[in-house]
């Protein structure tokens, strides 16, 4: 009797590991986001103007990505400090890249109307971008270097203007270096 307990808890034990590991893939999310330092992954998103807009068109400027929805009262939370850090250093090499989560356009563009944002808004419609940032749940918010590399990421709604300004101005006086593709001999 013993045995068999002790054989079910093992049994389910492996069995979670294992769900763990493959819900992920089943779902097309990231097992896990890109790793602070590594080049950041590339993409191609629509704005709310329809035009596309690429994450290479940012090449040289630091850049904050923030992964939110209209629904998540956190990301709402955030938005002021991002639109407050968006306004004092947009001239400076700072752009912030809102990306919305599986959201009707229209929702999306009432939202940032009402609360008067002006930062760069991007939609997400089938969730890929984010599957490739490994954001699970959200606000997500990468900071990304004038270089291109993941530098700083910030989940949760613990986001606050103190904290972007500090991270970007820390940034903007580094200087640019080229992103090398891994090579193996």
């Amino acid at each position: 009797m013993k045995k068999t307990k002790i054989a079910t808890v093992m049994f389910m034990l492996g069995f979670f590991m294992l769900l763990h590991d493959w819900l992920p893939s089943v779902w097309g999310m990231a097992s896990r986001p890109p790793l602070v330092g590594s080049p950041a992954p590339e993409f191609q998103l629509e704005n709310l103007s329809g035009a596309t807009q690429s994450l290479k068109d940012y090449r040289g400027k630091v850049v904050l990505l923030n992964f939110w929805a209209t629904w998540c009262q956190p990301c709402t939370k955030e938005m002021p400090a991002m639109q407050a850090a968006h306004t004092s250093l947009q001239n400076q090499g700072f752009a912030v890249l809102a990306i919305n989560e599986l959201e009707d356009i229209k929702n999306v563009r009432a939202h940032i109307l009402e609360h008067r944002h002006t930062f760069d808004v991007l939609l997400d419609p089938d969730n890929q971008v984010a599957n490739m940032y490994g954001v699970v749940g959200l606000p997500v918010s990468v900071f990304i270097d004038k270089s291109g590399h993941v530098r700083k990421v910030v989940k949760g709604g613990l986001l606050t203007e103190q904290l972007i300004l500090e991270t970007v101005q820390l940034l903007l006086q580094e200087p640019v270096t080229e992103i090398k593709p891994l090579t193996f001999s």
